[in-house]
């Protein structure tokens, strides 16, 4: 008899839109993976669980605390609000769990700062950021010409997340407590810049300036938040590298996320022709095609190959696919560029990532 697969026992925090989504992955899609609890405080998430998570045995919580408690619990993915990551993580790694943690690690980069100094305190731990597109097909193929030297250097990133325009009103309330625009949206072009800066085995890039601007066109309420329904960003980075990031809260068609790499030889496109299938009608009226209407229709399989990695790296004591001091970078860029929107100014900084006053004095 072949002996039993060793399966990660793994809990999630946090059963909400996409919470309830990595449950699904560890409970039905990730062999190497069994979920054994979730937790969740709100009544209608709690009633979901029970109808879709007790069945297969998993064990629901109303208390993170206890469920840390979980008899044999050794992970836990956080996918609560933005707002609580950083704590629920944090406690996850005191209480000897490995952590999987939905993007960002928080909306302030004092307490991702805060994240990675727990993490690093318990080296025996695998701590991770789950940016999405780092395992999405298209962007791994992207990653592995450019790591081949094939465009050359990477130069120059163009970069964009663009979801369709929801009239519910969901995006304004929940600005909020996003971080805003360039942190809830073009985190993940941010997390790209720096992967695809660094492809040629270069140190992460360290940033120079941003700034950013941004327009209310559907959402003016949006304003009270200090955030917009479109931005665009401009990041510097010191060794000679420049991103250009685009967000949209209203694209008419559904959700378009492309990536732009340029090197000095050559240049990669990532979906700049999105597409849900390879089926195109050619009608009188002209040439179309169905695309995404949302993020998780466009990166579902992502997510799962997400899942499935970080299991293997708890499992086979493996480095985890993305670090986390590239993760706390990318707070610190989309920070820097929502405090850009909200003032009106370019900001500089330093080598060491402190922010300066003028152009001269970053280049220190």
């Amino acid at each position: 008899m072949a002996p039993q697969l060793r399966r990660l026992q793994i809990a999630v925090s946090g059963l909400g839109r996409m919470g309830a989504r990595h449950a699904n992955h560890f409970l039905h899609r990730t062999p190497r993976a069994e979920l054994v609890a979730a937790f969740t405080p709100d009544p209608k998430e709690l009633a979901w669980a029970k109808e879709n998570l007790e069945p297969w045995g998993v064990k629901i919580y109303s208390d993170y605390d206890e469920m840390l408690k979980h008899t044999g619990l050794e992970a836990v993915c956080v996918a609560t609000a933005t707002t609580v990551h950083a704590e629920h993580t944090i406690k996850a790694i005191e209480a000897g769990k490995h952590v999987l943690c939905e993007k960002p690690l928080s909306t302030k980069l004092d307490i991702s700062e805060q994240v990675l100094r727990v993490s690093k305190a318990h080296p025996n731990l695998k701590v991770m950021c789950g940016f999405s597109r780092r395992f999405d097909a298209s962007y791994l193929a992207a990653h592995r010409a450019a790591s081949s030297g094939s465009i050359g250097r990477p130069t120059i990133l163009r970069s964009q997340t663009c979801d369709k325009y929801d009239p519910s009103g969901f995006f304004v309330a929940y600005a909020e407590f996003s971080g805003g625009i360039f942190v809830d949206c073009n985190i993940h072009d941010i997390d790209l810049a720096l992967w695809f800066f660094s492809a040629d085995k270069s140190p992460l890039p360290k940033l120079k300036s941003v700034m950013a601007v941004g327009v209310t066109a559907l959402e003016p309420d949006l304003a009270k938040h200090g955030d917009v329904d479109n931005g665009v960003g401009v990041v510097e980075f010191h060794d000679g590298q420049i991103a250009y990031f685009y967000s949209s809260r209203m694209n008419a068609p559904g959700q378009h996320d492309t990536t732009e790499i340029i090197g000095t030889q050559g240049k990669l496109t990532v979906n700049a022709n999105p597409t849900l299938s390879l089926t195109e009608a050619h009608t009188p009226n002209g040439i179309s095609r169905e695309i995404p209407q949302n993020y998780y229709e466009r990166f579902q399989e992502a997510f799962v190959e997400e899942a499935r990695q970080f299991a293997d790296a708890v499992l086979d004591d493996k480095v985890v696919p993305v670090d986390m001091e590239s993760s706390v970078e990318a707070v610190r860029i989309g920070v820097a560029l929502q405090e850009s929107l909200r003032s009106g100014k370019k900001l500089f900084f330093d080598r060491r990532g402190n922010q300066v006053e003028d152009g001269a004095r970053a280049k220190l």
